[in-house]
């Protein structure tokens, strides 16, 4: 049950009717998680549509991107985005096992998925210096120091939304999470 105000994206007008037009065209639907940002902060909508669009430029897959997104949505409870990255995830070709395995650190199959999804996980729920060994931990898995960046990055967007859809309790609108 929706706690912020949400406005039907086919109502709106100005900024946010722009914002939804493009979004529809690229995903043929308006998701509510976006409905919700772009009725209250049309300018929020837009920074985090340009994480999104950065993070397709930057050094990361599509299932490295997915697996981050995977590790935080899980470690920060946000069901909606659980539910999201897991359609996302399996129609990008993540088997439905490693899904899981990504969500809840344990083997998915791809060791290099595993150490991005382990570092994601380990930066949101630890606080202070992260360990030198956990550093190396992700490059010996053949991430980059440019990758690390855009893992933060992947983090920083994830983050926005998970927060959102806890706050408001977004209704879903993807399939539910295995």
């Amino acid at each position: 049950m929706s706690r912020l105000s949400t406005q039907d994206a086919a109502g709106a007008t100005g900024p946010a009717a722009t914002l939804y037009a493009n979004i529809k065209r690229g995903m043929g639907m308006v998701p509510n998680a976006y409905a919700v940002i772009g009725s209250n902060s049309p300018l929020a909508l837009e920074a985090a549509l340009g994480l999104d669009a950065a993070l397709t430029k930057s050094s990361l897959s599509p299932k490295d991107i997915e697996a981050v997104r995977l590790a935080v949505s899980e470690s920060s409870g946000c069901d909606y985005c659980l539910a999201a990255h897991t359609f996302v995830s399996k129609k990008i070709g993540i088997s439905g096992d490693a899904v899981l395995g990504l969500r809840h650190g344990n083997p998915s199959g791809d060791a290099r998925l595993d150490a991005i999804s382990g570092f994601a996980r380990l930066l949101v729920t630890t606080s202070g210096t992260v360990p030198a060994e956990a550093v190396s931990a992700v490059k010996q898995a053949g991430v980059s120091d440019q990758q690390i960046v855009d893992i933060l990055l992947a983090i920083t967007s994830i983050t926005f939304t998970n927060l959102v859809n806890r706050v408001n309790d977004t209704p879903i609108d993807f399939p539910p999470a295995d």
